[in-house]
């Protein structure tokens, strides 16, 4: 009888975790595999069994392959014993890497494959003659350590391709917990450097297994929960793998996570950059004396280094001097003066104005200034600096908006700002602005005003006087307030325009607040920021711009529209339908319900509105002009968009049976957590001066819009313009409505109604 492995009691052993659980499941493997050999008539000499690679190192999680070799003596026939040890693993189900070589062959092999060379580095034996195992082992780290210069080079190529593909795990979302830039095959490489003659450097040996740790243990419970082998720590995995790990939440997973693969990204960082010194170390002795930078600060051999005998007990600025130097010149601190500056004296309070222009020097040095500032992070020099990083450090966004932890976002962000301080009069405030807007998130309370009481106190410490800390303060404030408004607000309103003008207050802040909403918004995220929110920004800046310049509001607000192409085309008083690019006008007998019919015909043909504007004339003509975006095609095909929209407004297509159809064969994308919390509704009457506003959030799903706008027409309520906002699964639209007789709506009866139809259309039980 074919011996069975037995998994069952292990994986539901909830004492067992990370290591452990991997040497256990390891354990129970090779005495599975024994049988196996026994049962196959394996003999005692001649031929051996040995793992390598993660099985080498017994290091098996749930979804893990095996890594098997079957050596063998020359002349010693193996065929059949080795099918009758595959198949049996092949029928448990689990993937097996395998391979039937003499020792010979399998060091002919190593010589010229990395793979082979790296997983004959963890040979272990497992049944059968052991001599096999104890010649691969010493003759495979032998020719290892003979090939190491080639095997560095080709390894730090390997590790820079395999996280630009894998992304970071401190940072990322959903995480590759081996794959990634910090994860598990990063503490594999470093293995692999030391046994190439790279040593860790003190602390890092114990930093790594530690952060190690937490690594595999998460995915020995990914696995173990899921039943697959999958490394990416999707979010909906997240709960589940926290709790069986015992931490509060996920959220303190993942900021535990974060905090690992950051190290260990830290130290391999570290080590493979002076891999790459030691390979052109003949050329680089031959570099010359150190290059004085600052006071008491010289580039030595390529990095960035404290001067012999200066005390940074006695110097406070010695650890910004250092980093300005490593962000300017774009390389690493030597790690001998990082542990110096630990010993660092605490910048005086307030700062004085050198300590503050050496800490804006450092934020305008752009990209390099992030890597510095995570290092004097690594180092613990990064918050006495700014002692309110502690809160934020690590601390995940678990939603499809961000992309970053919010202390890298901030530094992201800091970097691009730094990018665009030729758009501002104080680009020093720009910088600091930029890297203290989220500095509330954390505690408890709204984060942009428990923000602004923080930068209350951070900017005098800082040195900054009342007027530069109100700015600052202003920032932080209103660091949404462009994005928001113009994707969100009717930018041909008066109150739209009046409102932000009011609420910035002069030309210099909104000019650091427009610098700052692009920085923020590409450290954000890809559906952050691109060329249709670029623009609407800019339309408002320019309008903003041209009233706190003196100008009339009536002046800024005057878009054009309708155009005077689109008014000849209303006096011909019967419909016509142009499209061109993203652009649509539709010209057509006033009706009820237009934009529903309109909105439901591109739905069905796969086109999300981005923005509409509509006009009534004195004729009963009504003009629609919409901005729309393929969800499947770059390219727009409009002769069968136009079709649908004939039929549509002619009253001969069923729309709602239609999009229900469409919903049922496409199905939703998988939802994760994002700007909306819960679907909701919310009425404004305060910023236009002759329009209710009605913004409604929602996840997004086919025919969302048509819905609304259905329910809108049902209620006869006119929709003057609108701005549609998909972001991810989220959908954020408002809309511009008068009621019936041209007015707003403030009855409070009728804006209850409007809310109870509004919601029914996104939750009730049509709703896709």
């Amino acid at each position: 009888m074919t011996p069975q492995l037995d998994r069952r009691s292990l994986l539901d052993d909830s004492s067992q975790r990370g290591a452990d659980f991997c040497r256990a499941l390891a354990g129970k493997v090779d005495g599975w595999i024994r049988d196996l050999w026994t049962a196959a008539g394996g003999p005692e000499s001649g031929a051996s069994l040995v793992a390598v690679g993660g099985y080498g190192r017994a290091e098996l999680s749930p979804g893990s392959d095996i890594d098997l070799y079957l050596l063998h003596d020359p002349n010693v026939p193996v065929a059949e014993l080795a099918e009758k040890i595959w198949y049996p693993i092949w029928d448990q189900g689990i993937k097996l890497g395998h391979a039937v070589r003499t020792v010979k062959e399998t060091l002919a092999l190593a010589s010229d494959d990395l793979d082979t060379a790296t997983a004959v580095l963890t040979v272990r034996h497992i049944a059968g003659d052991p001599k096999f195992a104890e010649e691969l082992a010493t003759k495979g780290l032998a020719l290892w350590e003979k090939r190491s210069k080639r095997w560095i080079e080709q390894l730090d190529d390997r590790i820079r391709e395999r996280h630009a593909a894998a992304g970071e795990v401190a940072f990322l979302l959903e995480p590759d917990l081996k794959d990634g830039r910090g994860g598990m095959r990063d503490v594999h490489g470093i293995r692999w450097a030391e046994l190439a003659g790279i040593p860790l450097l003190p602390g890092d040996d114990e930093a790594i297994r530690d952060a190690y740790e937490v690594v595999l243990s998460a995915r020995v419970e990914l696995h173990r929960r899921t039943g697959r082998h999958s490394d990416r720590l999707l979010l909906e995995e997240q709960d589940g793998v926290a709790a069986d790990l015992g931490y509060r939440d996920a959220d303190d997973l993942m900021r535990v996570l974060s905090t690992s693969a950051r190290t260990i990204a830290w130290v391999s960082d570290e080590l493979w950059a002076r891999a790459r010194a030691s390979i052109g170390g003949s050329v680089r002795s031959r570099l010359g004396r150190d290059k004085p930078v600052s006071d008491g600060v010289v580039i030595r051999d390529g990095c960035v280094a404290v001067v012999a005998g200066i005390d940074p007990a006695s110097d406070p600025l010695l650890v910004l001097r250092v980093a300005v130097a490593a962000a300017r010149s774009d390389t690493r601190i030597d790690r001998d003066s990082l542990d110096r500056l630990t010993l660092s004296a605490p910048i005086p309070t307030p700062w004085p104005e050198e300590a503050r222009r050496l800490f804006v020097e450092l934020l305008l040095a752009g990209r390099p200034a992030v890597q510095v500032i995570e290092t004097l992070d690594q180092k613990g020099l990064w918050e006495p600096i700014v002692p309110e990083w502690a809160v934020i450090r690590c601390r995940p966004q678990r939603n499809a908006y961000h992309r970053f932890t919010v202390d890298r976002h901030l530094c992201e962000a800091a970097a691009n700002a730094s990018a665009l301080v030729d758009r501002v009069d104080r680009p020093d405030l720009l910088v600091v602005g930029t890297l203290l807007h989220d500095i509330g998130k954390g505690r408890p309370g709204d984060h942009t005003d428990v923000g602004i009481e923080l930068v209350a106190v951070m900017g005098p410490r800082m040195g900054f006087n009342a007027e530069e800390t109100a700015t600052l303060q202003q920032m932080v404030r209103h660091h949404l307030l462009l994005p928001d408004v113009a994707t969100r607000r009717d930018l041909s309103d008066d109150g739209t325009i009046s409102h932000v003008a009011e609420a910035v207050g002069n030309l210099s802040c909104l000019r650091l607040l427009d610098a700052l909403t692009e920085a923020d918004s590409l450290a954000t995220g890809t559906a952050a920021w691109g060329s249709w929110k670029e623009e609407l920004v800019g339309v408002l800046v320019d309008r903003v711009s041209h009233v706190l310049a003196g100008g009339s509001v009536a002046e800024a607000t005057d878009s054009g529209f309708p155009s005077v192409h689109q008014r000849e085309l209303l006096s011909q008083r019967r419909r016509i339908i142009e499209a061109l690019d993203d652009q649509l006008t539709i010209i057509s007998p006033d009706r009820p319900g237009l934009f529903a019919r309109v909105s439901g015909a591109l739905s069905l043909n796969g086109l999300t509105v981005l923005e509409a504007a509509a006009y009534s004339d004195d004729n009963g003509m009504a003009l629609e002009q919409l901005r729309v975006r393929s969800n499947f095609d770059s390219e727009i095909h409009w002769e069968r968009i136009i079709r649908d929209l004939e039929k549509a407004l002619d009253g001969r297509l069923a729309l709602e049976a239609r999009l229900f159809e469409r919903s049922r064969t496409y199905s939703a994308p998988r939802r994760l957590p994002g700007v909306v919390t819960h679907p909701e509704v919310i009425v404004d009457n305060e910023l236009s001066h002759d329009a209710t506003v009605l913004e409604v959030r929602a996840p997004d799903s086919v025919g969302v819009l048509w819905r609304i706008t259905r329910a809108l027409h049902e209620l006869d309520l006119d929709i003057r313009s609108a701005k549609i906002q998909t972001l991810n699964t989220d959908a954020v639209d408002s809309f511009y409505v008068r009621d019936s007789s041209g007015n707003k709506v403030t009855d409070p009866a009728f804006l209850t109604e409007i809310e109870r139809a509004l919601m029914f259309a996104i939750e009730g039980p049509d709703a896709s």
